[in-house]
Parts: structure tokens; C-alpha cells; sequence
């Protein structure tokens, strides 16, 4: 049996963590039913995406020049 195998940048690392964190308080505050946890996951990963873009475009990180 193979395994899966797979390398994340560490954006991507990032945006890893922030869904899992949403998706664990969704999970945590019993919002996520049996058998649906695959659309709470890409609902998670939606907010998430959502959330970096609102950032980049409100924050001028360091180096970025207008």
C-alpha cells in the first residue's frame, strides 16, 4: 500500500493551519455534523483563503512598496 506524499511551501503551511484551526472550533462548538465534515473542511479552507486575501490587501508587509 502506498502513502500519500505531500510537500506544502510554507504559505501554504500557513493557510494549513488557519483551517485547521477554524475547522477544529466549528468541530468544537458541535456545528459540524456526522458524515459532513468534508464540506465543513472546504468551508473552512473557503473562510480561510477569504481571510488571507482581506489581509494581503489591507497589510503592506515588509519589502512591499506601493
Amino acid at each position: 500500500m502506498s502513502k500519500p506524499y505531500v510537500t506544502l511551501k510554507p504559505s501554504e503551511q500557513s493557510i494549513l493551519t488557519a483551517a485547521a484551526t477554524i475547522y477544529a472550533g466549528y468541530v468544537s462548538a458541535g456545528r459540524v455534523p456526522e458524515g459532513a465534515e468534508k464540506e465543513w473542511l472546504r468551508r473552512s479552507l473557503k473562510e480561510t483563503i477569504a481571510l488571507a486575501q482581506l489581509t494581503d490587501e489591507s497589510v503592506m508587509a515588509d519589502g512591499e512598496f506601493d
